[in-house]
């Protein structure tokens, strides 16, 4: 069996918006009264701004903020280990686009009513993220997308026009950047690379943008192929000529914003977060993003962010879909793009000349979604993440060659496939 039984790729069509489900029998959303939100430390404060808007709107429905830790991996677990023993403690979940498909299939979260969501307002690739075997199983709430974080200050200095498309143009233009006296103690490029869900989605990033893929169209492992050989001898070659600088093998997204709001880094792979709190640092002003390069041209990134989902398993339920109604508005949307840097699932806001003007990242980061490539979205993505974290943390130690470490992953992806 092949990983593609367990693939569960986002239909197009549309369900009658019933509610009615693949699960057995249909979520019945009934039931008004308190209830919990559920994700990741909130570092900017907007989310318990929203849920204090709701509260003050609905005080005999008040929501409560449960902070998860920052890591993905940790708030799945504690998500899981919540599901596994249908509690009801956890109402709306606050899911990663890559987990819709497990917590769908295990019956951990209820099928969603399409039709109550203004899913044609939003970019496709986004409400894909949250659909399951033709079914609405989460409302999106932000998406995400890599980008190219660079020292626009430094380029121009150094008598560079633009920032580069491709890897060998980022380190050529490095080259030039570093002969300045102000950068001679620069590092040149930095990622997420230390083992967690952050170096599944660098690694992946890099084998696309070589037009390699993980898993094909029909999603059974193809990571032993020269074209992802390509992608992960870049991050592998990069770590050995000092274009990476030794340390990021420790970087998470954080560690990596620091270091270039520090001004150690020329260019850095992250998200849009990142971009209200750079323009608070030493180097607003003097910084711009763009597409990730790649090999021949502008790379893919790899899909990200969150979409609200309802806990099977939960109270008050009524209460639930009319808060991640609310919470996922185009009004929150807008909200959480300014005051969190998050990217909005809406397709309007992108184009929007006050937005654009405020946030000039945004035609960027609309490239960016509309060209991104999903990581596996795999009924056991927990496991098909730690076999691709394991092996490319391998190769860019050194304990193994790129080749070695694709051909054991290939191995280990279908070994996942079949458990």
């Amino acid at each position: 069996m092949l990983l593609a039984a367990q693939v569960a790729l986002a239909a197009c069509g549309s369900s009658d918006g019933s509610g009615s489900a693949g699960q057995a029998g249909s979520p019945s959303f009934t039931g008004r009264g308190p209830i919990t939100y559920v994700a990741g430390k909130d570092s900017t404060g907007s989310v318990q701004a929203a849920i204090d808007r709701w509260n003050e709107r609905h005080p005999k429905e008040k929501v409560t903020f449960v902070q998860l830790p920052t890591d993905a991996d940790s708030q799945r677990q504690q998500m899981i280990q919540n599901a596994e023993t249908k509690s009801d403690a956890y109402t709306v979940l606050s899911l990663d686009v890559v987990w819709t498909s497990e917590f769908a299939a295990h019956q951990w979260v209820d099928r969603l009513p399409d039709k109550q969501f203004p899913l044609r307002k939003m970019l496709t690739p986004v409400v894909e993220t949250a659909r399951y075997r033709g079914g609405l199983y989460a409302a999106p709430s932000s998406s995400d997308g890599g980008l190219l974080y660079y020292r626009s200050d430094l380029l121009k200095k150094a008598g560079i026009g633009g920032p580069p498309a491709t890897w060998s143009e980022m380190k050529a233009d490095c080259a030039k950047v570093k002969k300045l006296p102000e950068a001679k103690d620069m590092s040149c490029y930095a990622g997420q690379f230390q083992k967690y869900e952050g170096l599944t989605v660098n690694f992946s990033e890099a084998v696309n943008s070589a037009d390699g893929v993980v898993t094909d169209a029909r999603g059974n492992p193809d990571v032993d192929t020269p074209e992802a050989r390509k992608g992960l001898d870049f991050l592998v070659d990069s770590f050995k000529d000092g274009t990476i600088p030794k340390e990021a093998i420790t970087y998470q997204e954080e560690d990596g914003r620091q270091a270039f709001q520090a001004g150690k880094l020329v260019f850095l792979r992250n998200w849009p977060y990142m971009y209200s709190l750079a323009q608070k640092s030493k180097v607003a002003g003097k910084f711009a993003v763009a597409p990730l390069p790649g090999l021949t041209g502008p790379g893919s990134s790899s899909l990200g962010g969150h979409n609200l989902a309802l806990s099977s398993f939960a109270k008050n339920k009524a209460t639930a879909l009319d808060f991640i109604k609310f919470f996922t508005d185009e009004d929150s949307a807008a909200r959480n793009l300014k005051d969190a840097s998050l990217a909005p699932p809406y397709a309007n806001l992108y184009d929007d000349t006050a937005l654009t003007r405020q946030y000039p990242y945004l035609p960027v980061l609309k490239q960016s979604i509309l060209r991104a490539v999903p990581r596996p979205r795999v009924v056991q993505y927990g496991d098909v993440s730690s076999v691709i974290e394991r092996q490319a943390y391998a190769a860019l130690t050194g304990a193994k060659s790129s080749a070695q470490a694709l051909k054991d992953l290939q191995g280990d992806l279908q070994k996942t496939a079949t458990q």
